[in-house]
């Protein structure tokens, strides 16, 4: 079912991810199957700023489990990408469990054609900090700089190649997982709490709303016609293209599969930073208005079988996140 939020909901480019059983290996993450531990509830916020996540966990079996917790980042470019390419590290991450903050560490692998390569590029000596270096969005990073003999071997392997601008550039994708270790106790309610700062795209969507795009996040003509005008209204006279700030917020629902029945309770909350707001998503269920700011969808027994992507427009490109944490809302 197509959802769009038009008018009053008129909407940018992140990213995030639901947690699910793994283990990392020298492969990667890997993802299990648990038939113990049950999903009871997750409550997603998103908006183009912040991404809020809580659950709530029940192990059903008779004994303690303890497993590896994974919450996997989507994949970003490591080379530099002219445009609608994620930039910039996610922010302030931060866990909780049942009200304590919990520690986790940072796994890195690079991805090149569905290939992990990290393997690879660890035998040539490069480190996870280079391999998710990226200079247009971290220019003030200091990592080493790759040796000439490494630039060969990365060139060999062809895992350095010409990029969109024709210069020699990284070919892989990067992706961050985090990951900590979870007790969950028999039949006790156990309470996960995250949040963070998502990725962000590229500046202005002056490329226009073309059919894909509308496809793709299922906008309707109610949709169109509102970006028009307002991207009309907002463009440079005389330039003879639309220009409107936008970003893509992306999130992984599908790793919620891993739980003993899926996502048992499910609430999304699409949160609008302004009024002004444009909001476009495929998403089953209705979508209710909370306040003038949030819409939500609250669906039961929730298998999903693609992850979210929220198309946001008109936005403040110059506006900064909000320090506290969007309200959670059950």
């Amino acid at each position: 079912m197509k959802i769009t939020l038009t008018a009053t909901l008129l909407l940018p480019l992140l990213a995030s991810a639901n947690d699910g059983i793994g283990g990392v290996s020298a492969g990667g993450i890997v993802f299990g199957k648990t038939d113990a531990i049950a999903m009871k509830k997750e409550v997603l916020t998103v908006s183009h700023r912040l991404i809020s996540v809580d659950y709530e966990f029940v192990n059903e079996s008779a004994q303690d489990v303890v497993e590896s917790i994974v919450f996997p980042l989507p994949e970003y470019a490591a080379t530099n990408l002219p445009s609608d390419t994620y930039y910039g590290q996610p922010g302030n991450f931060s866990i909780s469990v049942d009200g304590k903050p919990v520690g986790f560490r940072t796994v890195v692998r690079a991805m090149l054609d569905e290939v992990d390569v990290t393997a690879q590029l660890h035998g040539v000596g490069i480190s996870d900090a280079q391999i998710a270096h990226h200079e247009r969005f971290a220019p003030d990073t200091k990592v080493q700089a790759l040796t000439a003999s490494q630039r060969q071997q990365l060139i060999s392997l062809k895992l350095i190649g010409p990029g969109p601008s024709d210069d020699l550039e990284p070919l892989w994708n990067i992706q961050v997982n985090y990951v900590w270790q979870q007790k969950f106790p028999p039949n006790k309610l156990v309470r996960v709490h995250h949040a963070y700062r998502p990725f962000v795209s590229a500046g202005p969507a002056h490329s226009g709303m073309d059919d894909e795009t509308a496809r793709h996040y299922c906008a309707d003509a109610g949709f169109i016609k509102g970006w028009q005008r307002l991207a009309a209204r907002n463009s440079p006279a005389g330039s003879g293209y639309l220009s409107l700030n936008a970003a893509k917020v992306s999130y992984i629902l599908k790793t919620g599969n891993t739980w003993k029945n899926g996502i048992e309770d499910f609430t999304l909350n699409i949160v609008k930073q302004s009024p002004d707001e444009l909001v476009s998503l495929c998403f089953p269920g209705n979508f209710k208005k909370i306040n003038a700011s949030t819409f939500q969808v609250r669906l039961r027994n929730f298998r999903p079988s693609a992850d979210l992507e929220v198309y946001f427009g008109n936005i403040d490109p110059n506006g900064e996140p909000n320090d506290g944490q969007m309200p959670r809302m059950n």
